[in-house]
């Protein structure tokens, strides 16, 4: 079993001022020739929220929380966090790590799923990480994904009963939940899966069907849309889009909905804007009453999962069980299309 002297978040990254919203949305789309008028559009987003993502504070907050679960459990790793795209940088991390002596680190990256936004990517941007620090460089290794898990899967239906119990109590009953994940291109949904398969999909089906089964178990009917898709008409991205959706819900007599951004860790700008501002004003206009269920966060639970995640790996006696959903070693690999987005962003 691998001896680690590290744990590391990896994570998208976002604004933390209105100075940097533009700089930040410039580095999500280098090289993809996303046009300035799109870019200003997103950046207003940011600017309704003071121009501040919420999405670095809240991985402070996770890993306040693992550290305290690590130091519970008897576990001593130091916790490193570096991001994709805003500081503080990865590349800036992992000098740090080599500066500081680690040789070998577990990595959490904040995506459940596999896909090459969730997966691939962030193991690219280890790689250039390291290949950036040069041979002083700690390996590092990606913990497999946890659509399934227990601590990811518990937050999610305490959080979807919670929601529930805000509707009128006349619609409560009969309330739909509607899943939520981020629409990637159908190409790439194809790439997640080994020999071409929609893995991504498959993997979301699941956890909302686990997620369902303890927020009520078959009382909701539930089903899968999509949100935040940022290509052209032209390319097939996963659908139905969520406020489509809530559409034809309401035209079939549903009255209430839960929605529940089950492909997020964290409640960032695109669960606030694209959920409680978008969708929320679509459910309105619909008659629909309307709640969403939060992500884990910095979740007990959740920082939990990671201690478990982390002795997994390390073969501890008390873990839950063996490394059964490692990536393989040329996992989700797709090439993003000259001049459109990659995908899935998450600040």
């Amino acid at each position: 079993m691998p001896a680690y002297d590290a744990f590391l978040l990896v994570s998208f990254g976002g604004p933390e001022s209105p100075g940097e919203v533009m700089p930040f949305l410039e580095n999500v789309t280098r090289g993809r020739g996303i046009p300035p008028e799109r870019l200003a559009s997103v950046a207003e987003h940011y600017y309704a929220v003071g121009g501040v993502s919420p999405i670095n504070q809240q991985c402070r907050d996770l890993l306040t929380a693992v550290r305290a679960d690590f130091s519970a459990s008897g576990l001593s790793l130091p916790v490193y966090w570096g991001n994709r795209n805003w500081t503080p940088y990865l590349t800036d991390t992992v000098r740090a790590m080599a500066d500081d002596g680690v040789r070998r680190a577990i990595a959490l990256v904040t995506s459940a799923y596999s896909s090459y936004s969730s997966c691939r990517q962030y193991l690219d941007d280890i790689e250039r990480a390291r290949a950036a620090v040069g041979p002083g460089a700690p390996r590092i290794d990606k913990i497999r994904r946890f659509f399934d898990h227990p601590g990811f899967i518990e937050p999610f239906a305490a959080s979807t009963r919670a929601a529930l119990a805000t509707l009128p109590l006349s619609l409560r009953d009969d309330a739909h939940l509607v899943f939520t994940a981020h629409s990637v291109p159908v190409a790439m949904a194809e790439a997640s899966g080994p020999g071409g398969g929609y893995r991504y999909v498959a993997e979301l089906t699941e956890a909302a069907r686990l997620i369902a089964e303890r927020a009520g178990g078959d009382a909701h009917p539930h089903t899968l849309a999509y949100q935040s898709r940022s290509g052209p008409p032209s390319q097939p991205w996963l659908a139905p889009d969520v406020s489509d959706h809530l559409g034809e819900l309401a035209k079939s007599g549903t009255k209430a909905v839960v929605v529940i951004p089950v492909g997020f860790v964290s409640d960032h700008m695109e669960v606030r804007h694209d959920l409680d501002v978008e969708a929320k004003q679509a459910a309105e206009s619909l008659g629909l009453a309307f709640a969403r269920a939060t992500t884990p966060g910095s979740h007990p639970r959740f920082a939990s999962m990671v201690t478990e995640l982390v002795k997994e790996r390390l073969g501890l006696p008390d873990s839950p069980g063996p490394d059964s959903q490692a990536c393989p070693a040329d996992c989700c690999r797709y090439v993003v299309p000259a001049g459109r987005p990659g995908g899935a962003s998450s600040a």
